[in-house]
């Protein structure tokens, strides 16, 4: 295995000294020390004083080229004479915020993409999740839906974005999308109020909104619109803010023909940003990188307010079609700080209430007292304006304010949850200047088991992101055998589905029990078993169809892939200590292997680990505590992924060579995640920890790749950014 005999150098030295392999009992003294223990004793000292991660510490003064790259791929810098390994969190944010080109790298991209490369290969040697399908994907389509194949859908561009350079020759001049998510109306701005809008109310509000400043390409990237934009500047300031000042073309119209002007671009930013829209969604919004937000416009309630200001000091309108934004000097090097000149077309008075003005003095922009209105009972009126825009889902309502994307909202079902669209015939044009050619959109919620169907009557004229054997050979043949009266185009999913792990908890916490398991399993015969063929396996969180990815395949990363051997897993766990019986004594080939862990660094949920039927459990020996290498799996009910792992993983003869023994619990999603969560978040978790492996997918359809956060050892944000409940020790910088 990559990088083994140097991660356990350590304790082989130890094992030789103690005479480890011949000890008759275990005890304290015939437990070497690992890296992975660091990890155990985070929770008894104090992140500031006795440790911090080697990002806050250093980050801030690393370029690209101080980094040193061993013969495995893996980073290192050297502070003050010391080498450091660079772990998943110091990756995941110099991959975002230090991709200033330097040494061999002559630009950004080249920059982030190094990063990229080097946090991929210490995430495939981490292995915080096991990667077991990536599906291929089919669309399918009545013919006479024209320009699909010249203009195909991609894991970033789905039929919604990619219907603007296609073109209907059905007598109604329209087309029917569907999506099996509910549509609940709310089309304006799809998350008002919510922490997760479903994709078929983004879809609408994506195909309603629009003259962006920046556009996320076909390709997974961002660009600056040229129909929209004039003109932009970038300017660093000397304290270190960023600001960007944008001129917008003066032709623009929203749906009704009237004008678009800077005005339009400001005015929604200024009023999600205040207390009012706080009060309207019952959530607030973050405006933390603008200059201004935190702790003045944030908190500036009205004309008689005791705190903050009016003025949002990091939005300026500079005249009628030009303005400008400033981000703090944190997020001033941000890879993706394109995305912070990014603004949209929403008609000023829809969100402002007739009659309220954006001006600015030259302080930022304002809005005129009229804004924070109250009524009778001390409630903005304008709050109440803004829950109706956004949640009313008569025909009057959508025709109250003109629209700025390609289509137009003209009605909505709920008794059957179908929008009608229809094309807004004032748009200019998205980033590369297509215009809409189809008159109608119809959009609708379809059921799964019966969407082929529907398909086939007339009643839906695209089925996308069609997956899995049956589903996609019934469909494949459906297209071959109809003499040309339905097309299919088809791309790689960017993601998979995984076994992933509480991986700071039980035995899936240990790097060598991730990697066994993976040894364990036939990889590449799952996923061919579970797409029926239509599909692979990838070895670490990309899509290969990405820039970073060929660009990180050019630089030479090279990946474990984990080849199946029970022998190589066997290996893994014996060079990492799980060498014992329950009883203490060393580990002969048969039953349940035991790991031994010092009883100054076993935590109280690890000390109390066990299988579910409670047949194994952590148990103390000799002043140490012996922790079966049991895995308690929760899967998810009706899913033919949880069926598979049945065989894959549980009944797996590799996984009982290895000494290896997994239960599984099946139930429903939300008391899988609470789980995984150890918090009631959805009211099912008991306050036991008890599952370490759960079943699940994940995807990378953002154009931002950005993991910054998610891999913090800082445990004021460990709960709510984790993305693995993953510490790497390598980002632990000890200080005392």
């Amino acid at each position: 295995m990559k990088k083994l005999l140097a991660m356990f150098l350590a304790l082989t030295v130890v094992f030789t000294a103690v005479g480890f392999a011949a000890a008759e009992s275990v005890d304290a003294a015939n437990v070497p020390d690992s890296k992975e223990f660091k990890v155990m004793v985070l929770g008894n000292y104090t992140y500031g004083e006795d440790y911090i991660s080697l990002y806050e510490k250093y980050g801030a003064d690393i370029t690209i080229a101080d980094v040193k790259e061993d013969d495995d791929g893996f980073g290192y810098i050297t502070v003050d004479g010391v080498d450091y390994e660079l772990g998943l969190d110091f990756l995941t944010m110099a991959m975002v915020y230090n991709t200033t080109p330097a040494g061999e790298y002559e630009t950004e991209d080249d920059v982030y993409a190094a990063w990229w490369r080097l946090y991929i290969t210490r995430w495939n040697y981490l292995l915080p999740e096991v990667p077991l399908y990536s599906n291929e994907y089919y669309d399918l389509y009545n013919a006479q839906i024209k320009g699909v194949t010249e203009y195909p859908t991609n894991p970033f561009w789905s039929p919604s974005s990619a219907l603007i350079d296609w073109s209907s020759e059905k007598a109604d001049d329209s087309i029917i999308l569907g999506n099996s998510t509910e549509l609940s109306g709310q089309f304006r701005v799809p998350s008002f109020g919510k922490s997760s809008p479903g994709a078929s109310d983004n879809d609408v509000g994506g195909l309603t909104s629009g003259l962006e400043t920046v556009s996320v390409t076909k390709e997974g990237g961002y660009t600056w619109n040229e129909t929209v934009v004039d003109s932009h500047e970038e300017t660093l300031n000397e304290d270190g803010s960023l600001t960007y000042t944008i001129k917008i073309k003066e032709d623009l119209l929203f749906s009704d023909g009237s004008p678009v002007t800077a005005k339009d671009y400001v005015a929604f930013t200024m009023a999600s940003l205040s207390p009012v829209y706080t009060e309207a969604a019952a959530r607030e919004t973050n405006g933390q990188t603008i200059v201004g937000w935190k702790g003045a416009y944030q908190l500036y309630t009205g004309p008689d307010s005791e705190q903050g200001t009016k003025e949002l000091a990091g939005l300026h309108l500079i005249d009628d079609y030009t303005f400008s934004v400033t981000v703090t000097s944190d997020y001033a090097n941000y890879f993706y700080k394109i995305t912070y000149g990014g603004f949209s077309a929403e008609y000023a008075a829809a969100w402002l209430g007739e009659g309220v003005e954006v001006k600015d003095d030259g302080n930022g922009c304002y809005l005129s007292d009229e804004f924070y209105a109250k009524d009778a009972d001390g409630k903005y009126i304008q709050a109440a304006a803004i829950r109706k825009l956004c949640t009313d889902t008569s025909e009057e309502n959508y025709a109250a304010y003109p629209w700025s994307g390609p289509y137009v909202v003209k009605s909505f079902d709920n008794t059957d949850s179908t929008a009608t669209l229809v094309k807004n015939e004032y748009f200019k044009g998205n980033y590369e200047g297509a215009t809409p050619k189809i008159g109608t959109i119809i959009y609708k919620r379809v059921v799964s088991s019966t969407q082929l169907e529907d398909f086939k009557a007339g009643g839906l004229d695209v089925i996308a992101a069609i997956t899995g054997g049956a589903e996609t050979d019934e469909a494949l043949k459906l297209a071959d055998e109809s003499n040309g009266a339905y097309v299919y185009t088809h791309y790689s999913r960017a993601g998979y589905g995984k076994l992933g792990f509480r991986a700071d908890f039980g035995p899936a916490q240990f790097v060598s029990v991730r990697q066994a398991i993976a040894l364990c399993m036939d990889r590449a015969q799952f996923a061919k078993d579970f797409t029926g063929g239509y599909g692979g396996v990838v070895d670490g969180p990309y899509y290969t169809g990405s820039w970073m990815y060929k660009a990180a395949v050019e630089q030479g990363m090279l990946l474990d892939s984990y080849a199946t051997s029970a022998d190589a897993a066997i290996e893994v766990l014996e060079d990492d200590g799980w060498i014992w019986n329950a009883d203490g004594t060393p580990y002969t080939g048969e039953g349940v292997r035991y790991k031994a862990i010092p009883a100054d660094v076993i935590n109280e949920n690890d000390k109390n680990y066990k299988s579910v039927d409670g047949a194994y459990q952590t148990v103390e020996v000799n002043g140490v505590y012996l922790m079966p290498l049991v895995i308690n799996w929760y899967g998810t009910a009706d899913n033919p992924f949880t069926d598979l792992l049945q065989t894959g993983l549980k009944a797996n003869e590799n996984v009982a060579k290895c000494g290896m023994v997994v239960y599984n619990t099946i139930g429903d999603f939300a008391p899988m995640l609470d789980e995984l969560y150890q918090a009631a978040v959805y009211g099912f978790y008991a306050g036991t920890p008890m599952y370490c492996a759960f079943n699940f997918a994940t995807g990378f359809n953002s154009a931002a790749y950005d993991y910054s956060w998610n891999m913090t050892i800082d445990p004021s944000m460990y709960d709510d950014y984790s993305s693995y409940y993953i510490k790497d020790y390598a980002d632990i910088l000890w200080l005392k």
